[in-house]
Order: structure tokens, then sequence, then C-alpha cells
């Protein structure tokens, strides 16, 4: 494959947006970065990062499905992107 055909594979943007989303829901759940990492076993550092504008942070299904359930939001919320 060429770089060309590769690019059509970035999803970067797609990660950004769904660290959007965590925070999002998150903060309309009212609770901090600390809380949330504690209860999906992750550091605060690292859900920064997922969170992060600008920062593309890939994070695994099996971590997504945690925060969702965490967050009391189905996945899929999580994987809505804006036009």
């Amino acid at each position: 494959m060429s770089r060309d055909e590769l690019k059509c594979f970035d999803h970067s943007q797609k990660y950004i947006e769904i660290g959007y989303n965590i925070a999002y829901y998150r903060k309309h759940a009212g609770i901090t970065q600390e809380q949330l990492a504690e209860k999906v076993g992750i550091s605060r550092a690292h859900l920064g990062a997922i969170e992060a504008p600008k920062l593309c942070r890939p994070i695994s299904l099996e971590l997504l499905f945690n925060i969702a359930q965490v967050l009391n939001v189905e996945p899929y919320k999580l994987l809505l992107f804006r036009d």
C-alpha cells in the first residue's frame, strides 16, 4: 500500500472525539478524572491523555466499555462523531 492509501486509515480525529465524549459524560456525571480513572483501573494521567484535546490516545474496546459502564451510558454514545 502507498502512503496515500494508508492515510485513509488514519483515525486520529476519531480517538480525539472519543476523548471529548468521555470528558463530556464524565463531567455530566459529576465525577473527576481521578475518580473515573480509579474506577476503571487506569492512572489519572492516562485518562487525562485520553481526554486531552489535540492528543490522539487510542484506547481498547475493553476500556471504552468499562468507562461507559461507570458513566452509566451506552458505549455507542462514546463513539458518536460530529460532522
